[in-house]
């Protein structure tokens, strides 16, 4: 079983060792917004859905059938947990901002360079060390209740009864992880005053983390003995599950975000890589690497876009049975869109990195459509992922092909849309929940399924369609692209 916990939903799926699908099972939950700019979810909630998924997916297959489980995760998010495993607070995930202060302080304590050179990780609020420094400084109390500070897959493991561990591509997210030596960072730990017994045992991906007590396992439906297995963060387990394991490869996930992992053969910790915010962390392969070029609101901007003006969208969809963004997406304009978004909802993601940035629709007329400004949302998320593949390359990152995976991986026209901004081949999979695939390969392998990683991936991942570029519509967009650029530039001092 692969195991998918992301920000607005997870997922739990069985797979065979040829990686066909034998059942699956998903939940959606809602963020909390306690305050403007903060952004949680409610830990208990959070796991009762992962419990629902788990067991649910379990029966479908045929119970006590799931040997090996292993988990793909959000990165960042972070719950205290009492001396009991019992939750203290919510998680606090990603795009929470109250944590700029907290970057700040690293940023004149220790410099962006030697925190990228420890940890392969550019500066910023969203990671795990701040919202930690977050809570010693505004709920000491609280602090002083904590027995451990848990990433959602540490957090899962320990509530499925076994040690909680995370792995180093998960770890790496904390920005308080050595990705060179592989351990927690004693320097980062000792400037934050945090003390390592807080945080999670550490291990590679794919290692078995403990054997789930029988009692766990029979409430969930799965088989006596059965093994938790490290994971890894959604985006690498996404990358193993897509079959992006050698360098040039690289996969765009269209989830919640909108991702772009290109896979490295060794670290590359260059100026170039920090200048533009693209980390360098381990990937769920052992001895491969990768990065992650990002826009935060990628699935987040169109579930907006449904939920705030497309009511009547969501209407037929209910009547008829339809996916709601199929509806959407079909009834784009077939035509580069001359209205404009910016899509930094929560902020920019890479290569700008901008927390203070804000979304905009820019380019409004009298003549604009709903068909325009539907399509105006697709672009922007494709014109954001251009900037980063034109960034990474000058940063001397090779990208030959993009494997595409996620919601957005479904709908052959966006896929299409993609090829023609990137210029890129862009190949889609017959499994596009790659995430909870690579996790399946990694439990696979550990359990003994598979020989290693690699024969995982050749008998699991197949393709199911390549894209490539239309020559006139890439031309096409390549006026709208160089206008799009000045977006940001334009309305940057206008948001901060």
């Amino acid at each position: 079983m692969g195991l998918d916990v992301g920000t607005t939903g997870c997922k739990a799926a069985v797979f065979t060792p040829e990686g066909s699908i034998l059942s699956y099972s998903y939940r959606e939950y809602p963020l909390i917004h306690p305050k403007e700019g903060w952004a949680e979810l409610d830990s208990l909630n959070l796991w009762h859905s992962i419990e629902e998924v788990v067991s649910e997916s379990a029966g479908k297959a045929g119970r006590d059938l799931v040997t090996a489980v292993s988990v793909s995760v959000q990165g960042e998010a972070i719950v205290p947990v009492d001396k009991k495993g019992e939750p203290l607070y919510n998680f606090v995930v990603t795009f929470d901002d109250r944590t700029l202060a907290q970057a700040r302080w690293w940023e004149e304590h220790m410099g962006r360079e030697h925190i990228f050179k420890i940890t392969g990780m550019p500066l910023h609020p969203m990671y795990s060390i701040c919202k930690i420094q977050w809570f010693q400084e505004n709920m000491p109390d609280l602090y002083k209740k904590a027995g451990k500070f848990l990433c959602v897959q540490d957090f899962a493991f320990l509530k499925l009864g076994v040690i909680p561990t995370i792995d180093y591509s998960l770890a790496a997210r904390t920005m308080a992880f050595d990705i060179l030596n592989e351990c927690w960072s004693e320097e980062i730990l000792s400037a934050a005053g945090v003390d390592e017994r807080l945080l999670a045992e550490v291990k590679p991906s794919g290692s078995i983390v403990g054997e789930i007590p029988e009692e766990r396992s029979k409430v969930l439906g799965l088989a006596a003995g059965a093994v938790a297995v490290t994971g890894g963060h959604d985006q690498c387990c996404g990358l193993l599950g897509a079959g992006a394991v050698k360098e040039g490869s690289a996969m765009n996930a269209t989830g919640t975000s909108d991702v772009l992992n290109p896979v490295l053969g060794r670290p590359l910790l260059s100026k170039g890589m920090l200048k533009n915010n693209y980390c360098c962390y381990h990937h769920t392969k052992p001895g491969m690497y990768a990065s992650c070029a990002f826009n935060l609101t990628g699935g987040l901007l169109l579930r907006w876009y449904r939920d705030t003006l497309c009511g009547q969208e969501m209407r037929e969809a209910e009547k008829t049975g339809r996916d709601v963004y199929e509806l959407i997406i079909s009834r784009a304009s077939d035509d580069p869109a001359s209205v404009f978004f910016l899509p930094h909802f929560v902020g920019s993601g890479t290569p700008t990195l901008d927390p203070l940035s804000k979304g905009a629709m820019i380019g409004l007329t009298l003549s604009t459509s709903k068909s325009d400004i539907s399509r105006a949302v697709l672009d922007s998320t494709n014109y954001e992922m251009k900037l980063n593949i034109d960034s990474l390359e000058l940063a001397g990152v090779r990208i030959d092909e993009i494997r595409a995976i996620g919601g957005g991986a479904k709908s052959p026209k966006w896929l299409q849309m993609k090829t023609d901004v990137f210029g890129k081949t862009v190949i889609s999979l017959e499994v596009s929940e790659a995430a909870c695939l690579g996790a399946a390969i990694l439990a696979g392998t550990a359990s003994g399924v598979y020989s290693s990683v690699d024969e995982g991936v050749s008998l699991a991942v197949r393709v199911q369609d390549t894209f490539y570029p239309d020559t006139t519509m890439t031309e096409q967009y390549r006026e709208k692209y160089e206008l799009y650029k000045k977006l940001y530039p334009a309305l940057k001092e206008l948001f901060s």
